[in-house]
């Protein structure tokens, strides 16, 4: 482990296709503007759809009518999930996408339960997806979840995901995404597996995606930084997770992530206020309240007070009336 942290970060905004995916469908043209709000922010790399079954992730339905009304910058990677090879033909055929982003688990319960499918038959879908990417000249990352823990197994040896890193990468894949898809990370846990993938596979691009159902997602940033991780997944308002997983698994929000580093001297390349706006703006989309924290403290520092939140959507509370204890 190294204490010396990056100077410039870069993060992808997931939210318009992790965050949403777990939420209730909205209608196409609001799911385009989540992305072209995502990209006045200044994001780097943004997420855009999912190119899934629409029977089985029905809010991700519609991807080729929310991308084609996206307004996309020249300087800003868009990508999109996809799951086999007749996703990543939809994708490439949809055209515009920097890259194209495979996905399986690390560990067998989730697989199943997430795709249907043995690991072993997902990493066939993975060489799949490589094979139509590399013909139309785009790269692959693979999302590997559940690589910090099983939420219906338990513990996930390092081992097996440096085994999966390696197999992946064999096929063609340029990047892993280390996905803690229920939140079990600990900073322990990311100074041991980051390590093991990299020494295992050099050259490998390695990104973290951390969710902060035990409150841990920014203690395991700082730690991935710690030994030499420069990319991180994140999604506005924290909104999201997997509909496959058990229990609450919301990713970590985009601008408690942004805000912490920026207050570090890292640079994101991210407008932070404009999160901060985009983070409530997000909450009336969908009609409940979110996790993110930062937004709603105020940063003097940046000219911001926090505002006042808004008690007719659930998961509020009415202001108490004045005396009241």
């Amino acid at each position: 482990m190294t204490n010396a942290l990056p100077s410039k970060v870069t993060i992808r905004e997931v939210g318009p296709r992790d965050g949403l995916q777990a939420e209730q469908p909205l209608p196409v043209a609001m799911r385009a503007g989540l992305i072209d709000m995502m990209s006045g922010a200044e994001l780097p790399k943004i997420e855009a759809v999912s190119f899934v079954s629409e029977q089985a992730v029905p809010s991700m339905a519609g991807a080729p009518e929310v991308w084609s009304m996206v307004r996309a910058r020249p300087e800003i990677a868009y990508s999109a999930l996809v799951p086999n090879r007749r996703g990543a033909e939809a994708a490439v055929a949809a055209g515009g996408f920097s890259s194209l982003q495979a996905f399986l688990a690390a560990s067998e319960g989730y697989n199943t339960h997430n795709v249907g499918k043995s690991v072993e038959e997902s990493l066939g879908d993975v060489a799949a997806v490589v094979e139509v990417a590399r013909a139309a000249g785009l790269p692959v990352e693979v999302s590997i979840s559940c690589a910090f823990g099983d939420p219906y197994e338990g513990e996930v040896q390092p081992s097996r995901v440096v085994e999966v890193a390696k197999r992946v990468a064999d096929l063609g894949a340029v990047g892993v995404s280390l996905g803690d898809t229920t939140g079990m990370a600990n900073p322990a846990k990311v100074w041991e597996l980051v390590p093991m993938v990299r020494d295992a596979v050099p050259g490998l691009r390695i990104n973290c995606h951390f969710h902060d159902s035990r409150g841990a997602a920014l203690a395991n940033v700082l730690a991935a930084m710690e030994v030499g991780v420069e990319e991180f997944d994140s999604a506005i308002g924290g909104m999201g997770g997997s509909p496959f997983a058990p229990g609450p698994n919301g990713n970590l929000a985009t601008e408690d992530l942004v805000a912490m580093l920026e207050g570090m001297g890292i640079d994101t390349g991210v407008d932070v206020m404009s999160l901060f706006t985009a983070a409530r703006m997000v909450e009336n989309m969908i009609g409940h309240r979110l996790p993110a924290r930062a937004w709603r403290a105020d940063y003097p520092e940046h000219g911001w007070e926090a505002l006042p939140h808004n008690p007719n959507l659930p998961g509020y509370w009415a202001e108490p009336e004045d005396g009241a204890g």
